[in-house]
């Protein structure tokens, strides 16, 4: 059995300005996984950068309000919400809430650096 707490992932900025906890990832943990998992925050007032990936990826909206931007749809997006974003598709999303904007992200096949651009 394999668990991994919140908690004990490291935080970082992500490359769209976003803090980010990776939680699962084929090249760090020994699973048989083809997609990785982050915890994503979005502070008050903030929107992360326009970027896009070459693979797909869902959000899945724990807490909060936000706009979602991509390519040239926006919607608003609240706690239980899941968006898809298709591959190459220019992405943001902005936290128009009173609190922190937090969700989940799920990137397949899973997220690697050079597959991202940021604009």
């Amino acid at each position: 059995m394999f668990v991994k707490k919140l908690k004990d992932c490291q935080e970082f900025i992500a490359g769209d300005g976003c803090r980010l906890r990776e939680i699962l990832h084929p090249d760090k943990q020994k699973l048989d996984l083809g997609y990785s998992l982050a915890y994503a925050e979005v502070k008050r007032g903030q929107v992360t950068k326009l970027h896009a990936l070459s693979s797909s990826e869902v959000y899945y909206i724990i807490a909060g309000n936000g706009k979602m931007y991509i390519d040239d749809e926006v919607a608003d997006v609240s706690m239980g919400d899941t968006i898809y974003i298709p591959s190459n598709s220019q992405q943001s999303i902005e936290n128009i809430g009173e609190s922190v904007l937090s969700f989940i992200c799920i990137v397949d096949p899973a997220w690697r650096i050079e597959d991202e651009s940021v604009f």
